[in-house]
């Protein structure tokens, strides 16, 4: 039986990134007190014990707490069953990165480490409001390898309105002298709620975006990175264990603020009023799916994957030939879909407009 993964976030941040809307708020001490407290609650209240082999800890900053704070939520984690723990990832901004944070990472058994440094471009950084440069980063990610930590993921953003596609593949070749394991690629989008949004900054055209794509994948596959998944890239052996749970559509449970689950047949949200959850109101919504449900997110997920979805492998699950299902047929035959060695995926050369098909499909 496939083991379930948690995640869990940590909103606080000591700074807020102009292009950031997921779920955070300043860095408050006193908040962080309250809120670990109700996290522990709400892990000891849902939590059934089952055997857990992924971890994710994401925010928000998670690197953003005291020692002191991140020794309880660190601790926290042994209330999991974790005899056979494939990947425990953490988020951490490079400016929080020192000794004494990665030897506790280290002591809890963190072994992968996903650091947002996004960039390298200066005038990207300020727009960001991101404070790092190349140097500080050689220096932190010879840190992280001298300690033990040889599964590292960057994030990369791209798509400011001043770029083109020369200074993004300038920026990109940057980054890959820090050879990480794993790179998460990001178009920037101008989310509601957020200061770029608010300064009306504006978003780039969607052919220069695909340009910019295109480039991104052309550079990263000569550098030997695999392309597994829309937006990440890993050496051989190194996608993300835990990622791959919500992309084969397999079950998950989400911890604190904001966080999302997927248990039993039912998908949840928590609440991103922070002082709701401190009350220890903790859910936001629930949905119990049905097999249509479960089937359409499958294949939502699924397709996400460079490698798609396995035929035998959904009928065995559903007991559905998903050629009956959704109108497989007619996108192999134009070309959008494609069937080899069992598995239908989108066409490579088609994937900048995977949503496009995918409504074809839904």
């Amino acid at each position: 039986m496939t083991k379930k993964g948690v995640y869990i976030h940590i909103p606080f941040c000591k700074s807020i990134c102009s292009y950031c809307d997921f779920c955070k708020v300043l860095y408050n001490e006193h908040w962080v007190y309250d809120y670990l407290r109700v996290l522990k609650d709400e892990i000891e209240d849902i939590y059934m014990g089952e055997e857990i082999d992924s971890i994710y800890i994401g925010g928000g900053t998670p690197s953003s707490l005291s020692v002191k704070a991140l020794n309880y939520l660190l601790n926290l984690i042994k209330k999991f069953n974790i005899k056979d723990l494939k990947e425990f990832t953490f988020e951490c901004n490079l400016n929080d990165l020192n000794e004494e944070l990665l030897l506790q990472l280290k002591e809890a058994k963190v072994n992968r480490l996903s650091i947002g440094i996004e960039s390298f471009n200066q005038e990207k950084l300020k727009y960001m409001g991101r404070n790092h440069n190349f140097k500080d980063a050689v220096a932190k990610i010879n840190l992280c390898r001298t300690l033990g930590f040889n599964n590292i993921n960057i994030d990369f953003i791209y798509g400011f309105s001043f770029e083109d596609v020369k200074s993004v593949k300038k920026d990109l070749l940057t980054l890959l002298k820090l050879n990480p394991e794993h790179i998460s690629t990001y178009s920037l989008m101008i989310e509601d709620n957020t200061l770029l949004k608010i300064r009306n900054i504006p978003r780039i055209d969607d052919d220069t975006d695909a340009l910019m794509y295109e480039e991104i994948k052309k550079i990263l596959k000569k550098y030997h990175y695999q392309h597994y998944e829309v937006s990440n890239f890993c050496k051989e052996g190194y996608e993300s264990y835990h990622n791959l749970k919500y992309w084969h559509n397999l079950e998950y449970y989400g911890f604190g603020l904001s966080a999302s689950g997927y248990i039993d047949k039912i998908r949840y949200t928590n609440t991103y009023s922070l002082t709701k959850y401190i009350k220890g109101n903790f859910e936001k919504e629930k949905i119990i799916l049905t097999k249509k449900d479960i089937m359409d997110n499958h294949l939502m997920l699924g397709f996400r994957l460079m490698e798609g979805i396995n035929v035998l492998e959904f009928e065995q699950t559903y007991h559905e030939r998903i050629d009956k299902c959704y109108p497989i047929n007619p996108l192999l035959k134009n070309g959008d879909l494609i069937l080899k060695k069992g598995n239908i995926f989108i066409n490579p050369d088609k994937i900048y407009i995977m949503n496009e098909i995918l409504l074809k499909m839904i």
